[in-house]
């Protein structure tokens, strides 16, 4: 059992949740993830490192209510016991001082993007941070990527908060600059991503994307989070969860996530009605 110290809803349908976990914070690393379960009939799902805390023995997590099982979570609180917790799984993202480093958030994706952002910082680079939301309410984890960034630059798609349009357009605006940029990681919807990359490809910069693979075990066993990356596949679970984002087969990437969408919607339908909205 998993012990949560803290809840709190950061956005609507966004909850950053910390849970005392001294094992797994003592491994954990940026780009890693965990798979827990909320109870012990639940559903296995992964959900990417937002922050650790080796002294205190703590791991946070930011999830957004999207099905069942995040809505499920979301109704516990402090005091509350997951029934499982396992991590850090996957290959941490590689830490080095390159020099000038974008790091891009989108929605949910800032929260991974964070303790990235953090380390590249603290390793000496000069880091440039992009987020975005669709609004300014749906806006996370601003106050806490100013503290780590030399550079914050906040898009919402509807102009509500600063610049208006997605990510990429100030993305654009830095790689047009001249400016010599070492290389960029991109964390957030699959569209979000693969649109960064499209920018990026042209300039050359390599590009680094974190895949939310549909998964089970997350050991490499079951073969259910298999990506095609330059042309060979790779499981995103022991192999990731972060590639080169223009060596992906994105189309691929994207019809995978879409394939379980109406027994997800179905389980999510179920779950409203039996536990009153």
């Amino acid at each position: 059992m998993v012990r949560i110290v803290s809840k709190k809803e950061i956005a609507p349908h966004v909850f950053s949740m910390v849970v005392q976990a001294p094992l797994v914070a003592k491994k954990a690393k940026p780009g890693q993830f965990l798979i827990l379960m909320v109870h012990e009939r639940g559903e296995r799902i992964p959900l990417t490192i937002a922050d650790y805390d080796r002294e205190r023995g703590t791991i946070r997590m930011v999830f957004e209510v999207v099905g069942k099982t995040t809505a499920m979570l979301s109704k516990l609180n402090e005091g509350d016991e997951l029934f499982s917790l396992v991590g850090p799984l996957g290959i941490p993202s590689e830490i080095d001082n390159y020099g000038t480093v974008i790091v891009v958030g989108g929605g949910i994706g800032v929260a991974p993007v964070y303790p990235i952002a953090r380390e590249l910082k603290a390793a000496g680079n000069r880091v440039i941070g992009i987020i975005g939301a669709r609004t300014k309410e749906l806006l996370i984890m601003e106050e806490e990527m100013k503290r780590v960034t030399d550079r914050l630059l906040v898009t919402t798609d509807d102009g509500s908060y600063g610049q208006k349009g997605f990510v990429t357009g100030p993305l654009a605006e830095v790689l047009r600059s001249g400016e010599e940029v070492k290389k960029i990681w991109a964390i957030g919807p699959a569209v979000m991503m693969k649109a960064v990359c499209d920018v990026t490809r042209p300039y050359g910069v390599e590009t680094i994307t974190s895949l939310n693979a549909t998964m089970l075990d997350g050991t490499g066993m079951c073969g259910t989070c298999r990506v095609s990356v330059g042309g060979q596949t790779k499981f995103a679970c022991v192999d990731g969860p972060e590639f080169n984002g223009h060596l992906v087969d994105w189309v691929e990437f994207i019809n995978r996530l879409s394939r379980y969408k109406p027994q997800e919607r179905l389980a999510y339908e179920l779950y409203k009605k039996s536990s009153g909205g």
